[in-house]
């Protein structure tokens, strides 16, 4: 018997990778086309859920990466990342 799945939203804790790995499993499942029709509903939107989170998680990457700056000096240096900014 298999194990009821998290609710679709219930992916802010799931770090990318994590993210990732279960976008892919539900993907070659949907895929292999014999995952009954609610179940396929059911993971499809787990999928999208996993999907937004990881593009979340994606773009907060890329600001903290932009923060990255020149100093005075011409020497590359790192600005602490304000998500307010």
């Amino acid at each position: 018997m298999q194990q009821p799945r998290p609710a679709a939203d219930d992916v802010s804790g799931l770090t990318f990778e994590k993210a990732l790995d279960e976008l892919e499993t539900i993907v070659r499942r949907l895929e292999q086309g014999n995952v009954p029709l609610e179940e396929s509903l059911s993971i499809y939107e787990r999928g999208e859920a996993l999907k937004k989170h990881c593009e979340a998680l994606l773009k907060r990457a890329e600001a903290r990466i932009e923060k990255i700056t020149l100093g005075p000096d011409g020497e590359p240096r790192a600005t602490p990342f304000d998500p307010e900014s």
